[in-house]
Parts: structure tokens; sequence; C-alpha cells
């Protein structure tokens, strides 16, 4: 049975990178270097003491050539016939296309993952590629999370697994071995925690100062753009978004969406509820904080300004607001966001 720490005997870990057509490069590549590091560049403050904790292999169906989703072509170093048994399996993201994520594609990979899982490795997905993962039916009802903006389509394909796209990591299942990161570069998260959770927390830091790498402690909130949910065939609810969307900004807009619809105002809340998933009140709130953001990005204006700018006059009760909805205040997402000065173009004199 495989092992989960680098203490026990001598052995690295075998992690298997599972390299499929529609794998992002950025991700495969990035996640293969920084675990792979111990074996070929061993980051200062990690004493290299014995073998490295990981070997790190790229699996797929197939040793050889695969042309990724980019177009770029990697090598697949393993098929997955010849692995009885690994450690650690990682997906890396995928590109959806416009069809969407098409099921029963990859079942010998899918068989290859519930039987690795049977005998004890942990399945960990970054960002898309728990749409992969979920065809094994081994997190139905277990918490997990998705790149924000791929969360509607994971949620109608699988709408068994409970997903928390504004979350950076989850680590569920009974042993702790189903583990999903989010966004884009929270690949990062992923990689960090398994380092630290197999060879220690002094060897995650050192790894994660070696790369620049950074933990996304504040969650992924700050980098969510609200859109508001449009499909949902209610023509009188729609017509007020689409009104609400250029006036967020005015006194009470929330009775004029209401005299605008001319249904009656509890009707009007209730179907608006339940064609946005919002209250009327909560979807005004979200405009006017993404607005306030791009603002923040932006322009120099006060945070006071831009409270006012985008309906609030009292800049106190924008503050708690933003950072409610966001997870950070309004300067410190401004510090995060705002391009910083050495990366602005210049005019030339």
């Amino acid at each position: 049975m495989p092992r989960h720490s680098a203490e026990v005997g001598q052995r690295p870990l075998h992690v298997s990178l599972v390299a499929i057509p529609d794998a992002v490069v950025s991700t495969l590549t990035g996640i293969f270097d920084v675990m792979n590091a111990f074996a070929v560049l061993p980051p200062p403050g990690v004493a290299p003491s014995g073998a490295p904790p990981f070997h790190v292999e790229i699996v797929g169906l197939r040793p050889g050539p695969l042309e990724l989703a980019s177009r770029v072509p990697i090598t697949v170093q393993r098929g997955v016939a010849t692995l009885e048994a690994t450690d650690i399996i990682i997906v890396p993201s995928v590109l959806l296309g416009p069809e969407g994520w098409q099921k029963g594609r990859h079942p010998e990979l899918v068989a290859w993952f519930r039987a690795m899982h049977r005998r004890g490795a942990l399945l960990c997905s970054a960002c898309s590629g728990i749409f992969l993962l979920a065809e094994t039916g081994l997190f139905d009802g277990v918490d997990a999370t998705v790149h924000f903006g791929y969360a509607r389509a994971f949620a109608a394909a699988y709408p068994q697994v409970p997903i928390h796209p504004d979350r950076v990591l989850v680590v569920s299942g009974n042993r702790e071995e189903l583990i999903s990161s989010g966004a884009s570069m929270t690949w990062h998260d992923l990689v960090l925690y398994l380092i630290g959770r197999h060879a220690g927390a002094t060897a995650a830091q050192a790894v994660a100062r070696f790369f620049a790498l950074q933990w996304h402690q504040d969650g992924l909130a700050p980098y969510i753009v609200f859109e508001g949910r449009n499909d949902h065939g209610d023509v009188a609810i729609r017509a007020a978004q689409d009104w609400v969307a250029g006036h967020f900004s005015v006194a009470n807009p929330l009775e004029e969406m209401i005299r605008r619809s001319a249904l009656a105002e509890r009707t009007f809340k209730r179907r608006f509820t339940s064609a946005t998933g919002l209250s009327p009140i909560a979807y005004v709130q979200r405009l006017r904080i993404e607005d306030a953001k791009r603002r923040l990005e932006r322009t120099e204006a006060s945070v006071d300004e831009v409270s006012w700018q985008v309906g609030y006059e009292e800049p106190a009760f924008f503050r708690r607001l933003f950072k409610r909805v966001t997870g950070l205040a309004p300067g410190a997402y401004r510090r995060r966001f705002q391009i910083p000065d050495y990366a602005r173009t210049r005019q030339r004199s």
C-alpha cells in the first residue's frame, strides 16, 4: 500500500502527473518543476539528506509524445497500465471548449484512478482538473473546489459534488485523500500543501521562497468578477437587471426597478431572488462593489470618493461591505491589484 509520509522509509513518494490532450501546459510543467526541485535543484534551506521526497512522472494512457490543449507537445513518461501503485495522483488544469466538458472520453484513466484510490493513493486536482477526477464518483457528496470561471459548468455536469469556487484548497475524504485547488495559480497552494504534508513545513517554506510562490491566504473572493445570472428566462427580471447594470449608483435603485417592472413589491423580490440567486439589494451591492473594484484598480480616487461614486454616502458602511464581499479592505485590495509603478507604460519625452 502506498505510503503517505516521507518519514516512513527512504523511498520517494511516487507522484503521477496526469497528461491528457485537454491539459494546460503551464500548470502541468509548473507542478512538475516545483515538486521535482528536490531532485534537480534542492532549494536553499532544505538539507539534501537521503533521497528526495518525491519521484515525479508524467503519466498518461500510453508513453510517448502528446500534444496538449495549447498545441504544445510534451512527452508522457509512463503509461498507467504499467503502474500498479502510486502515492499521489495530480490532474492539472484542463481547457474546456465551447461545448464544455465531454464525459466518458478517458475510461481507462478513470478506472485507474479508482484502482489507485483503493490502494491508498491521494487524488488531487489543480483548477479544472476536477472535471476528470469527478468522473470517478469519489467526489460525490464531498466538498471540492474548481476555477470560479468554470463553476456553473461543473455544477451542471456534476450536481452531486458540493463545489466552493471561492476556496483556494479543499482537502476532503476520510483519509484527507481527495484534494482540489481552485482558480489557475492556486496550484501553488496545492504543491506547497503536498510538500508540507509529506516533507515538512520547513521544506514547504524553503520551496515557496526559492520559487517566489505565494499562499493565497485571502481566498479567491478578491479575484472573482461578479456576473449576474441572466439565463433564467424571466423577461421582467432580465429587464430589471439590464436597467440596474447602468444605474446601480442612483439613489434607491430597488424602488425604481420595482416601479419599472410593474410587479407588486413582494412578487418582484421573490421572482428576482429565484431568477438570480440573490436578493435585489444584494444584487445591487455586488454591482456596486464590482464597479468599486475597477475604480480602485484603475484610478487614484480616495476610498471615500469611490464610495460616493458607486452610490454609498457612508464610507464606513462601504468599507465594511467591501471587505465582507471581497475579503479585503479597499486599501488592501488596491495594493493587491493596482498596476505597480514599475510595470506602467511611461511616455517618452
